[in-house]
């Protein structure tokens, strides 16, 4: 199935990686919500990146610079032409997280395990509780930013016609705004997922002109990625269509990641951008605009 992809490169199996996994050109890395599961159990020679510990900015929220990201590749033992596999729980939500901050540094070689923990354990594969070691490489601090897939508050602002402090949206036709949160989030009848804590946000709606795409859609019952066939007909259904520029946006960037990489991965999107600042940014912000 992977092969029907706009990037046939962007999945591997779980079989491809029980072969792979011990070749020294690759690194897997292990990424989830829950940063427990990797002691209970991980796949054989995968590595652990804490989404919180790892990538995130002590002070500013923010991710981490290029030098902090150079530090952690060489820690991980990754190179520059290490293919980085990663996977994780609850459909790859994080691996897909942490995928596309690697994007952001321009790693080349990046691929998800279709299917995750979920799919791993299912057929029957090994998990194993020892911590994996790798000799530290020296990966050379990023001198590039990939800014086409990362964009900011004021530039969403722009993108859907709205100024601060107005209450006027002119989205454009060619543009295609997309929530992919819970429809409870959507509508504004909470503020954070189903089963989570309140996190402070201060209003619910949602950003004028967004559809409700909702991230775990994409998925089917096993984790692994929906047709490539069924997921054109889920985005076009709603008007996302691939001719159009696209930001997509959750609660902080993690489920829009998942997103982001379906429609720029696996269908061929070519504008797509993440606004990570998502709705804890955008709920708590003075003089925004809100839907609900």
């Amino acid at each position: 199935m992977a092969s029907s992809y706009a990037n046939p490169n962007a999945l591997v199996s779980t079989a491809w990686v029980a072969e792979h996994g011990a070749d020294p050109s690759v690194r897997i890395l292990e990424s989830n919500e829950d940063i427990l599961l990797y002691d209970v159990g991980h796949v054989p020679g995968a590595r652990m990146v804490d989404w919180q510990a790892d990538l995130n900015d002590p002070i500013a929220r923010d991710f981490i610079g290029p030098e902090a990201f150079a530090v952690l590749a060489s820690r991980l033992g990754i190179g520059r032409t290490t293919t980085v596999v990663l996977y994780g729980d609850r459909n790859n939500w994080w691996a897909t997280y942490v995928y596309w901050i690697f994007k952001l540094y321009g790693h080349a070689d990046a691929r998800i395990m279709n299917g995750g923990r979920a799919k791993w354990i299912e057929e029957g594969r090994p998990l194993v509780k020892e911590i994996s070691s790798s000799t530290p490489s020296r990966y050379p601090t990023p001198t590039t930013y990939n800014s086409a897939i990362r964009t900011y508050q004021d530039d969403v602002l722009a993108f859907i016609g709205a100024r601060r402090g107005g209450r006027t949206v002119n989205l454009p036709a060619n543009h295609a705004l997309v929530d992919v949160r819970s429809p409870g989030e959507y509508s504004g009848a909470v503020t954070h997922m189903p089963d989570y804590p309140q996190e402070g946000v201060l209003r619910g709606g949602h950003i004028p002109g967004a559809q409700s795409i909702p991230w775990p859609q994409a998925a089917n019952s096993d984790q692994t990625f929906k047709s490539r066939e069924d997921l054109e007909a889920l985005y076009a259904g709603k008007g996302v269509t691939p001719d159009k520029d696209v930001v997509v946006y959750c609660r902080i960037g993690e489920r829009s990641s998942h997103t982001w990489f379906v429609l720029h991965e696996l269908l061929g999107y070519r504008n797509v951008r993440n606004y990570d600042g998502s709705w804890t940014e955008w709920g708590n912000s003075v003089r925004v605009p809100i839907e609900k």
